[in-house]
This record gives C-alpha cells, structure tokens and sequence, in this order.
C-alpha cells in the first residue's frame, strides 16, 4: 500500500519526505533527490508551532513546504504536483506574476528580491542565488507557518523564515545571530487543495540588511 493510501490525502499535503520519497520519475535539478535530513534536526529543535496532523494548519504548512522544495529542486515543473502548472503564478509584494516556468529558471531567491543595494538578481542566476543563500545560511533558512488566518479557497496565512547566519554573506563575513522574516501570504487553491496562485507579503529589505550588518572580509 502506498504512503497516499494508507493517510487517504493526496501526496502534496503530507510530510515533505513523505512526498520526495514517494514521487516517482522526477527530473531533479542536481540528478538527485534532495536531503532534509540535516536542516530537518534545526527544523525540530527551533520550531515553535506544533501543528495537529490532520488540522487545516498541518496541512497548509506540508503543502507550502512540498511547492518550496519542488521550486527548489524539480527542474520539471510539469512535475510539480502542489500547483496547477498551466494556471499557476506568483507575486511579492503586489510585483509581476510570475510562472512557475520563471522560477525554474532564475529561483524564487531571485524573483522575490530584485535589484537592491544588498543583493543585485540581475547579476545571479538559479545556482549561484542558491549558493549565496546556502552559504549564509548552512544549517537552513527554515520555514513555518505561524497560523491560518482564513480557510479555502483562498488561503491566508501568517508564516515565519529564519536560519542562523553562521557563514559568510558576499564580503560579510557571518554575525551568527538569528535572521527572521515574518510575512503573510494568499493560497488560491482548487478543490484538490492544488495552488492556483500564490502572493507573498514581506519586508524584503529587512532581510537584506540584517545580512549586510556583518563586518567586511578583509
């Protein structure tokens, strides 16, 4: 029996490892699936919500977290099972729409951001805004939603992002404090619980700054 028969729910709202072990024939983006396993230990230990299997709040939070991973590692998005490929757009901060074709191909790092003095997208490409984040952050930028504010078919949700900046951002050099962004985002889902869209709302600046507070490398 298979993982989505035994919980009876579609595959893209259980457990992020639930749905990578599980998703079969995928074109993944570094010929291998992705491994929680390390930030997953910094995930238990600095979560501070607990949400109840089963509960809208649960299940919000599997099916944002399948659509990050699948953003991050399927280079297919035909393969993405957590949208509705053809229909399927994101915005930031009431910015352009974007498919999920642009964010295969420049990262959700890069659309999310722009052009600041702190970070230049139209310098980055996937691979390289993905370095750049990775190396701030080697324990993970984790993720996790704070509360549902409103119910399907348009999701409203409080979330929270942090990771511990222990390693080097550009010329700065690590301050090793906590990084957190808190924001609220708007899921438009169909009957299947399958995104439709996605807007996203935070202070990118914010983020940016508390990255380039660290002194330079000499």
């Amino acid at each position: 029996m298979s993982s989505e028969q035994a919980t009876n729910q579609p595959l893209w709202i259980q457990d992020r490892d639930t749905v990578i072990a599980n998703d079969a024939n995928v074109e993944w983006r570094y010929q291998t699936r992705p491994d929680y396993s390390h930030t997953n230990q910094f995930l238990q230990k600095q979560s501070q919500y607990n949400h109840l299997e089963g509960s809208l709040e649960a299940i919000v939070q599997n099916l944002v977290r399948t659509f990050e991973m699948e953003a991050s590692f399927k280079s297919n998005p035909q393969q993405w099972i957590s949208i509705v490929t053809d229909k399927f757009r994101m915005m930031t901060n009431a910015g352009p729409a974007y498919t999920a074709e642009d964010i295969v191909d420049a990262g959700t790092y890069n659309l999310f951001l722009g052009d600041t003095a702190q970070y230049k997208s139209s310098e980055e490409d996937f691979e390289s805004s993905a370095q750049i984040f990775h190396q701030a952050f080697p324990n993970g930028f984790l993720w996790e939603l704070v509360e549902v504010l409103s119910g399907p078919p348009n999701v409203t949700f409080k979330w929270r992002h942090w990771g511990t900046f222990s390693g080097p951002y550009k010329e700065q050099a690590p301050t090793g404090e906590t990084v957190e962004i808190v924001g609220i985002s708007i899921a438009r889902v169909n009957d299947d619980l399958k995104i439709l869209s996605l807007e996203h709302f935070f202070d990118t600046s914010s983020f940016l700054n508390k990255l380039a507070t660290g002194c330079p490398f000499h």
